[in-house]
Order: C-alpha cells, then sequence, then structure tokens
C-alpha cells in the first residue's frame, strides 16, 4: 500500500498559472537555470529554464535526452532523483526508464549538450545518484538493484565490473538513493517493503552486502542526506490519514545500520516523498503533492529537526500536485515541479528559512506523467 499513498492524496483539480513581473534590467541578467524532465514514452527531453537574480524564471530550449521515459499521468516513475546534476552542477544525468538507459548532459547555464547515453543494465532506471567518480543507478522494474558506472572526466560513464547489487525482493518499490558526504555508504528506499537499504561503498567502486533498516513511521519514500552526514526520509504516513505525513532523520553507524534521531515529524501535510536539503545545511523542506503545500523544518548539527513556524510554509493552488523539488545553488531559491497544473512554483528562501511565493511559470502538458527537477 506504501507505493500507492501518493497518488491516492494527490488531487486532480486544474487552476489557473501566472508568473510575476520582474524589471527589463532584471530579465537580462541570468544567474542559473532549473532543469525538468517531460518523461515522455516517444521522445524524453529537459526542459531548460533561465534563472534569473530575482528567482524568476524563463523558459529557454529542450533538449532530447535519446531515449524514451516511461510517460503516464501523474508521477508514474515514484521516485526522487530521476534527474541528478553532479556535486560540481557541470553534469546532468537522466533515467529513461522506457528505453532502460540514462543520459549524460554537460551543461553551461541553461544550455545541454548531451555527452552520453549508457544501458542501465537493469529494468525501468527511476533515479541516479553521484559521488566523485561514482554513478549508481537504481533500476526498479524486474529484479530491483542498484547498477554502478565510474566517471570518466570526459564525462562519459563506464560500467564497474561485478557492481550489480540487488535489493530485498524482485519487486520493493526502490523509490531513491543517495551517497553519504564522505561516499562510504549508499542507501536506498524500498517502498513496498518500508525500509532502507545501506550498502557500503569499497574502494573499487562496488558495494558490500545489504543492511536493511526498518523505517520509523509507514510510506517510506525519498531518502537524502544533508552536509553533516545526516539521514533524512520523507513518509506519507498510514494509509486513510489526513494530513498525516512525517519526515524522520538518522545517523548511519560504522556498521551499516541507521540510528534514528528525529522520528515522524509531522510534516502536516498530504502525500510528503519529495525533500531537499539547503547547500548550508540549515534548512530542509518537503514537497506534500496531495495538500500542495510545501513544509520547512531547521536542522541541527546533531540531526534533530525541529518544524518551522507552523511547520507549512507555502501552499500552492489547488491541484498542483507538486512533485520534486529543488534548491538552487546558492541556496536562495526553492522550485517544484507541479504536475498537475504543468508548472514550475517558485519561492524565495529567506534568511530564518521561510518561504516567499514568485508564482509560477510553465506551459507544460498537465498530468502527462512529468517527472525530475534539478537546479543550479
Amino acid at each position: 500500500m506504501g507505493s500507492r499513498i501518493c497518488t491516492l492524496f494527490i488531487v486532480m483539480l486544474a487552476f489557473a498559472a501566472g508568473l510575476p513581473t520582474r524589471s527589463h534590467a532584471q530579465s537580462e541578467e541570468s544567474t542559473g537555470a532549473v532543469f525538468v524532465m517531460t518523461n515522455s514514452a516517444s521522445r524524453n527531453e529537459i526542459v531548460a529554464y533561465k534563472r534569473h537574480a530575482d528567482g524568476s524564471l524563463q523558459e529557454g530550449h529542450r533538449f532530447s535526452t535519446g531515449g524514451r521515459g516511461s510517460g503516464g499521468v501523474t508521477d508514474p516513475l515514484g521516485s526522487q532523483g530521476s534527474l541528478t546534476l553532479t556535486t560540481d552542477r557541470s553534469l546532468l544525468l537522466a533515467v529513461n526508464a522506457g528505453s532502460g538507459t540514462v543520459s549524460v548532459f554537460r551543461v553551461h547555464g541553461a544550455q545541454l549538450w548531451l555527452i552520453d547515453k549508457v544501458i542501465c543494465r537493469g529494468s525501468e532506471p527511476v533515479a541516479v545518484a553521484q559521488h566523485g567518480h561514482l554513478v549508481y543507478v537504481l533500476n526498479a522494474g524486474g529484479t530491483s538493484n542498484v547498477v554502478g558506472f565510474r566517471l570518466e572526466f570526459t564525462g562519459r560513464l563506464r560500467p564497474i565490473e561485478k557492481s550489480i547489487s540487488f535489493l530485498t525482493t524482485a519487486n520493493s518499490g526502490a523509490a531513491s538513493l543517495a551517497f553519504s558526504p564522505d561516499g562510504q555508504f549508499l542507501l536506498v528506499t524500498e517502498k513496498l517493503t518500508n525500509t532502507v537499504d545501506v550498502f557500503r561503498v569499497h574502494a573499487d567502486g562496488t558495494l558490500g552486502p545489504i543492511t536493511t533498516t526498518p523505517s520509523v513511521g509507514p510510506g517510506l519514500f525519498a531518502v537524502a542526506f544533508a552536509p553533516n552526514g545526516t539521514a533524512i526520509t520523507t513518509e506519507t504516513g498510514p494509509v486513510g490519514g489526513t494530513n498525516a505525513s512525517a519526515i524522520s532523520s538518522y545517523a548511519v553507524l560504522s556498521n551499516g545500520t541507521l540510528s534514528p534521531i528525529s522520528a515522524s515529524v509531522p510534516t502536516f501535510g498530504a502525500a510528503t516523498c519529495w525533500q531537499v536539503v539547503t547547500p548550508d545545511g540549515r534548512f530542509v523542506y518537503t514537497s506534500n503533492a496531495g495538500s500542495a503545500s510545501i513544509s520547512g523544518f531547521a536542522l541541527g548539527d546533531n540531526g534533530v529537526l525541529t518544524p518551522l513556524f507552523d511547520t507549512v510554509l507555502a501552499t500552492q493552488p489547488a491541484g498542483s500536485t507538486n512533485l520534486d523539488i529543488a534548491m538552487s545553488a546558492d541556496g536562495k531559491f526553492l522550485y517544484t515541479l507541479n504536475s498537475g497544473t504543468g508548472t514550475v512554483g517558485m519561492f524565495a528562501v529567506n534568511n530564518d528559512g521561510s518561504l516567499t511565493s514568485l508564482g509560477d511559470i510553465g506551459e507544460l502538458p498537465a498530468s502527462a506523467g512529468l517527472n525530475g527537477i534539478a537546479a543550479i
């Protein structure tokens, strides 16, 4: 049931989207970019938006991944990390769930150049993670597994021998993966078993035996790391609950097990599946698709999560179905992929962690399988 909770809570109402105004000088200055993946089953593409100094976006070009997505309606991949920037933000990695491949783009502002496409060595890739010269892909279909690649200086991916590691069951509802900041561990979430898998990363890029830890709360979805090494998970909550989603934090112990720090802190939202940590590690934000809202938390040095203000910091138009969430490289702006309205939600991040809405932008097809967002 855990894999269906996000979809069950999603409200499919349409709402008009508006673009905030900005001065001519602001529109001329571009300081970053936001990327969204169409996940189209016929021709997967990346839609690039130029980011201006005020955080507003301007749609630019579309870039073919050279592969096919899964298509679908709302959140067909059921994952976080289908579109991932490398830590230095020089490369963009995109999964092609329909053709079983991963594409690599060179990034220059809002411009992309496709430089490689590799077979993922599994079925239905849904997420990808990178640390240093290592890239691991999460394959959710068939026999769920993760598989490793060596990232060369050219940006091309080279398969690592004997790097395929299987999850706990053939179809585990695999949803996300993340490297610890020191690169010693790779974590994977399984929605159907409600467990977090931990693999130790060996010097040759292969993985050690799987270690599993049950989620402290029901409806486990995604995992991400804060810069201080705290692992953070989202939980959609119990079936039938009203705005009963939560977020938890863990310490990764040397033996590969997870020790809860903050257990199931309420987000007061529905279908909380995605999260993002600010680059300085001070704040964590969750995207609550079922309630079209964003919740915020302060993250202490000890890994403790403390709700910010009333926890729900922003509410988007009904039917937005805000899926994945991304943060600009400078930590000043937050963006959400609103599948229900085919838009990107834009927010300024204030010094105290509160959010200021900048409206939304986009003429993407609504409820058409959109998945994945990344920002520089």
